[in-house]
């Protein structure tokens, strides 16, 4: 699946986002996911701005959201149990599933990379912080 003389890979990611309040329909941008099949590597990197979750919901559960980002993040790695036993693109493809109704996927995108660890760290910086 590699792209050839140019020396990218085909990448997927998808944004991670935060939906304190459902009914309301607003979200934040709080992660990416990236994942690359030709190199075997799938990458969560996660921003939680704090400021900006409370303007959507004062009394949202920061603590709670934290601790669903920081999960996303050791699944992403392994983690232990099942996660470590699953590669890379089941385990991106769990990581895009719908299964909160808090910290959601977006839409999963594709692109070309040279270093897809540098690219979720360019995709954090342009759509998260």
């Amino acid at each position: 699946m590699s792209a050839g003389a140019e020396g990218r890979d085909v990448f997927e990611y998808a944004l991670l986002r935060v939906v304190p309040r459902i009914e309301r329909g607003e979200c934040l941008n709080a992660g990416v996911a990236v994942y690359c099949r030709a190199r075997s590597l799938v990458v969560v990197r996660t921003h939680l701005d704090e400021a900006r979750l409370r303007a959507l919901d004062p009394l949202a559960d920061t603590a709670g959201v934290r601790a669903a980002l920081r999960a996303d993040e050791e699944f992403c790695q392994g983690g232990a149990g099942r996660a470590a036993e699953e590669d890379p693109g089941r385990r991106f493809r769990w990581l895009v599933a719908p299964r909160s109704t808090v910290v959601q996927p977006g839409p999963v995108h594709t692109g070309l990379t040279a270093d897809p660890t540098a690219e979720a760290e360019r995709l954090l910086e342009l759509l998260v912080r």
